[in-house]
C-alpha cells in the first residue's frame, strides 16, 4: 500500500509513483513476496524494499526490469474508485493503514496489471512513465533493495 497516508505532503512525481505500483505487483508475481516493506520515491531516483528469502540472480533482476517495461509499453489505463473498508478487507492486507483511516478507501488500478490502496498522484496511461531502469540493487538479511530511474 504505497504511500498510504501522504504524511509529509511532498509534491509526488506520478510516473514514478505509477511505475512503484507496476514494479511491487511485478515483484510479488515473480517472487511471491509481499509489496514493498519501504519505499522512498523520488522524481530523479527512487528505491524500493523487498523481503526475500534469498538474492536473486542478475537474470531475475534483468527480468524484473524487462517486466516492468513491457507492463508500461502496454498502455493501461490508471483509474481509481472507491471501496468501503469492510469491502477492502477481503481483498487487500489492510495491516499498514493507519488507525484513523476512513471507512471509504480508494483503489487505484494499472489497467488489468494491478489494484493497490492508495491516496497517492498517478498517471492518467502508463504510456505517460518513460522506461523504467533498475540503476542498482543489493540484498542483505532477507530485504532486496532495488534503486531505480526512469528515462525518456
Amino acid at each position: 500500500m504505497e504511500q498510504q497516508l501522504n504524511e509529509h505532503n511532498k509534491q509526488e512525481y506520478p510516473p514514478m509513483h505509477t511505475a512503484e505500483h507496476i514494479l511491487n505487483r511485478t515483484m510479488v508475481n515473480m517472487f511471491g513476496c509481499g509489496r514493498a516493506v519501504g519505499a522512498h520515491i523520488e522524481k530523479k531516483k527512487s528505491k524500493c524494499d523487498y523481503l526475500l528469502p534469498e538474492m536473486p540472480t542478475q537474470e531475475q533482476m534483468q527480468e524484473v526490469e524487462r517486466c516492468v517495461n513491457e507492463v508500461i509499453e502496454r498502455h493501461l489505463p490508471v483509474t481509481f474508485d472507491y471501496i468501503s473498508k469492510e469491502e477492502a478487507c477481503a481483498k487487500f492486507d489492510l495491516g499498514r493503514l493507519p488507525d484513523h483511516v476512513s471507512d471509504t478507501l480508494r483503489v487505484v488500478h494499472v489497467g488489468d496489471y494491478d489494484d493497490c490502496l492508495c491516496v497517492g498522484l498517478h498517471v492518467k496511461n502508463t504510456s505517460e512513465i518513460g522506461r523504467f531502469q533498475i540503476v542498482s540493487y543489493d540484498f542483505s538479511d532477507g530485504r532486496l533493495r532495488i534503486r531505480f530511474k526512469l528515462v525518456e
